[in-house]
């Protein structure tokens, strides 16, 4: 009868506030989409941010190093860093680069959220998006530096001197590719030579196209912007300038 009083009901007043607590407790961690014990996020030092583009070519050369001798530091993913990303953004570069899988501009420079603005096709091909979309990088958020990177092997000049050379239709939207790339087939050259040869002709090409477009073409005048081309080894994973 007295079953509902005294020390067990206590214990079950007890034991009902933990049950509660920690059920609150797992709710923030849900509602804020991380786990409980890792809500509140910690405090990092402000990592030094490149504000030219010299400054972002040794920031891009030095996470390189880091990838290619498999020190990475995965930089920029802290709870603190990701808050702050919620409500601006300021990258210091633009990186153009093909669609391979092998190559992502994040890791292969070893950067974080909120350091690179990627735009990638297959070939660097460029078109109306594309460009909309690094000039908004370049004219909106005033990054000093676009780089193009195209890599060793790239599939897309690989399709475009072969079809070049057997006179063979491309499949649907794939010919779009090709024919933008086939004004930098070198004809120089043959076999592997010719296919490794093109992918280098193609970077200074759209390099080139870039630094040609008068909105982008004033901003490199100006000193406020450069734009580069280099390449990724996938046998080396480092990255090279193309003058």
């Amino acid at each position: 009868m007295n079953s509902d009083h005294g020390p067990h009901r206590s214990a079950r007043r007890t034991l009902l506030r933990a049950a509660l607590t920690g059920t609150a407790a797992l709710g923030t961690g849900l509602a804020t989409g991380v786990p409980a014990a890792d809500a509140a996020p910690f405090a990092a030092a402000p990592r030094k941010r490149p504000t030219t583009a010299e400054e972002a070519l040794r920031e891009l050369a030095a996470g390189n190093r880091r990838w290619r001798t498999y020190r990475e530091r995965h930089p920029d993913e802290t709870p603190t860093v990701r808050q702050a990303l919620t409500t601006t953004q300021h990258p210091f570069a633009l990186v153009l680069s093909c669609i391979d899988s092998r190559v992502a501009p994040e890791l292969v420079f070893d950067q974080g959220l909120g350091d690179l603005m990627t735009v990638r096709t297959a070939g660097q091909v460029l078109d109306e998006a594309v460009l909309g979309s690094l000039a908004y990088g370049v004219l909106e958020l005033g990054i000093p530096l676009l780089m193009v990177l195209g890599h060793q092997s790239c599939g897309a000049v690989k399709a475009t001197v072969q079809a070049d050379e057997t006179g063979a239709q491309l499949p649907a939207h794939i010919q779009y590719l090709a024919d933008q790339i086939g004004p930098a087939i070198d004809r120089t050259t043959s076999g592997d030579a010719r296919i490794d040869a093109t992918v280098d002709a193609n970077i200074r090409l759209v390099r080139s196209r870039l630094a040609a477009e008068p909105e982008l073409a004033a901003k490199v005048d100006s000193g406020e912007l450069a734009v580069v081309g280099a390449r990724y080894e996938l046998t080396t994973q480092r990255v090279h300038r193309l003058g």
